[in-house]
């Protein structure tokens, strides 16, 4: 019986250690990528030049500043069929400050408003799950083009990786899927979100309130009225079709759209504030219903400020495994743009891939025209009722890319939230929270490839013209040309160190002259938890 019972017993840990022996190298192989940078930037001018502050997810912006970031992260694996991922991030450091115009109520005015970055934010912090082709996403998470390459492009029209990240909800395919019925012929991705708004704070700091020769985008345009909305809601979605992607040639359409809704309404007249009709534009439920599906709001016209964009693209797959894409994106602010009255705006490009190390390995050549907006004037009879219905014809032009009515500029901290080819508000240093330059024609190109094994670089040039905004015209052209090089090197010697340098500038009338070079020090490693 004692034998027994010592057979039971061994038999019992002999079983319970096998357990633990499968079960461990799950828990052990819970993979932890963790990055940490320190990056410094010196230069000339009001900023740093444009190609160092346009799409880095808004994480730098001065012409001088030591940042530190730390970041970590648990990557969902897409093969499971179920898996989890998280990630948080932290950046901090000195950076300099930039003058903006601000109106001194109590000695009327104007005076120096003294800006700059935190010394300490929190970049990104979310949770995600993913079941078969679903994913949900809970947070800040740096995300870029669902279909630009958002390293050599000028930046998606839409939704690019310029701004930093807004917190909210993200749900949608993980990937293309195959449609039924279609014999994998044709296959469809999408997602949709709703975000919060979190730069509240930086506007009502930036903002001039006595209001600049900029405000001809005015709540009423025979006052002197000026005005900001904080704490506005950010509904996003998208659905692109595309053909059998392992054939040769395969095609690629669909559509982006992201509303602006909610939020609070301040209006000022010669710096004070007053009551508006539109001051409390808290969403209900039917509000981020509208905002899913447009349809009217309390005023006038559609609730909340509709952006977006017709996507297209043609890829050719060569047999020596490189590829070429063709693709368009047709902007559009209202029905005009997306019935497609707005003639040729949009950004035109063409993109090769060698899909091998060399010299040249990506290269991405962009024409952007956003000229037309469906004419130069925009009115109705809604908008002419003090004439007494003396005119009775309508014109749905102006349609004035990334500004409306009741919201500020299409941007988050001032970085456009779309493409920042359009120039950004946070370069207004007369303290004009909206787009004044979104009339603008121009290229840009980006070229990458290795010049040895370890030292990869990356040049980027454009050079564009603006005339202003259908409302408020350029007396004259304001131009730029903006260059930036790079070159990045991982030492053999210690896996996972890399050091980056960069020098750029911008000339011209439209950025200013900047000048800066960048220098950056990072390590990427791997905890096993």
């Amino acid at each position: 019986m004692n034998k027994m019972k010592t057979l039971l017993k061994r038999t019992t840990i002999a079983a319970a250690v096998a357990v633990a022996c499968c079960l461990q190298p799950s828990w052990a192989q819970l993979p932890i990528d963790y990055r940490v940078s320190l990056t410094a930037n010196a230069g000339s001018g009001d900023f740093a030049p444009y190609y160092m502050m346009s799409n880095v997810h808004g994480t730098l912006s001065q012409p001088y500043s030591t940042l530190l970031r730390a970041a970590a992260e648990k990557k969902m694996d897409t093969s499971q069929r179920f898996s989890y991922g998280f990630g948080i991030d932290v950046v901090g450091g000195y950076t300099s400050s930039t003058d903006y115009q601000r109106y001194d109520l109590a000695n009327a005015s104007m005076t120096a408003n003294s800006q700059r970055p935190a010394p300490v934010w929190l970049q990104q912090l979310y949770g995600e799950v993913k079941y078969r082709s679903l994913f949900l996403s809970v947070g800040m998470k740096e995300r870029g083009s669902v279909l630009l390459n958002d390293r050599l492009s000028s930046g998606d029209m839409t939704y690019s990786g310029n701004a930093r990240p807004i917190p909210g909800a993200r749900i949608g395919f993980i990937d293309f899927q195959d449609i039924p019925l279609t014999n994998g012929w044709v296959q469809i991705c999408g997602a949709l979100s709703y975000e919060k708004s979190t730069s509240s704070k930086w506007l009502e700091d930036h903002y001039n309130y006595l209001g600049t020769s900029s405000n001809i985008h005015l709540t009423d345009p025979m006052s002197n009225a000026t005005f900001y909305t904080t704490d506005e809601w950010y509904c996003y979605k998208y659905v692109h079709f595309r053909t059998n992607p392992d054939k040769p040639f395969s095609f690629l359409i669909g559509l982006q759209a992201n509303c602006q809704f909610g939020g609070k309404f301040h209006q000022y007249i010669d710096g004070q504030e007053i009551a508006d009709r539109y001051a409390d534009m808290t969403p209900s439920f039917s509000s981020f219903l509208k905002a899913l599906i447009p349809k009217s709001g309390n005023s006038t016209y559609y609730e909340g400020n509709h952006v977006g964009t017709w996507d297209v693209m043609g890829r050719y797959h060569f047999k020596n495994g490189q590829e070429l894409k063709l693709y368009y994106q047709s902007p559009w602010e209202d029905g005009s743009g997306i019935g497609k009255l707005n003639g040729f705006d949009g950004l035109y490009g063409i993109e090769y891939n060698r899909n091998a190390t060399g010299i040249v390995e990506n290269v991405v050549i962009e024409y952007i025209d956003l000229t037309n907006q469906s004419g130069p004037l925009h009115y109705s009879q809604k908008d002419l009722l003090n004439l007494g219905g003396l005119v009775t014809g309508k014109a749905t032009g102006a349609d004035d890319y990334y500004n409306n009515y009741n919201y500020n500029g299409y941007q988050l901290f001032g970085h456009s939230i779309g493409s920042p080819f359009l120039k950004s508000p946070i370069y207004n240093t007369d303290g004009f929270m909206r787009f004044t330059d979104n009339r603008i024609r121009g290229f840009h190109m980006g070229i990458s490839g290795h010049v040895i094994k370890d030292l990869s670089y990356r040049l980027l040039a454009s050079h564009r013209v603006s005339w202003g905004t259908p409302l408020l015209p350029a007396l004259e052209k304001r131009h730029c040309t903006s260059v930036s090089i790079e070159g990045e090197y991982r030492l053999q010697a210690m896996p996972g160190l890399s050091i980056k340098a960069q020098i750029a500038f911008d000339q011209g009338s439209l950025l200013g002259d900047n000048f800066g070079c960048l220098v950056s020090v990072t390590y990427n490693g791997l905890l096993k938890l």
